[in-house]
């Protein structure tokens, strides 16, 4: 709860990316609060308020997932609609005429993109979706030492630029520092 206010505050792709990882975190730990409690809760050390806030937080988010039916596996309805919110300013930083640094990374990702697609065999969602389950799971793969590529870390690192440059560029958004218009 507090690594995910700070991460959505400062860099959305990193929130993203986090929220996902509690997602798996929470069905690992068969979405039984206590069981979250004894694993991730307790190593806080926070004080008394503070745990049962985290706690409660947990709980919401285990719900969700419930009563969404992201059981087994999907993401939280908010989530999506963050990463729908991020596709959209994709979108308008690629209509916009001075945004020549974001275009640039954006087209040399792309190829790397439809091989993604292609090659996971993800046919539907955006981009920037793709961009983010590729992402995700280079991690995966990583932590669990698989062997990687130097393509496909070519292809997470072309990924990861554009990514922090439209996080940085969504957060000014939200600030009121860019004009999309």
């Amino acid at each position: 709860m507090i690594v995910a206010k700070e991460k959505r505050r400062e860099n959305i792709a990193e929130y993203v990316m986090y929220m996902w990882h509690i997602e798996d975190l929470l069905r690992a730990c068969k979405l039984d609060v206590d069981i979250v409690f004894e694993k991730v809760i307790k190593d806080y050390k926070a004080d008394e308020e503070k745990t049962k806030e985290i706690k409660e937080w947990y709980t919401s988010l285990i719900h969700m997932m419930q009563s969404e039916g992201i059981t087994e596996s999907g993401h939280l309805a908010l989530i999506k609609n963050t990463v729908n919110e991020i596709n959209e300013i994709h979108l308008k930083l690629l209509n916009k005429a001075d945004e020549t640094v974001y275009k640039q990374l954006y087209l040399q990702a792309k190829p790397d993109i439809d091989f993604f697609s292609v090659k996971s065999n993800i046919r539907q969602g955006s981009d920037i979706e793709l961009c983010f389950t590729a992402m995700y799971s280079y991690v995966l793969l990583k932590l669990s030492g698989k062997e990687i590529s130097m393509p496909t870390i070519e292809s997470i690192n072309s990924f990861s630029k554009m990514l922090a440059v439209l996080s940085a560029k969504f957060k000014d958004w939200e600030e009121g520092r860019l004009d999309l218009n």
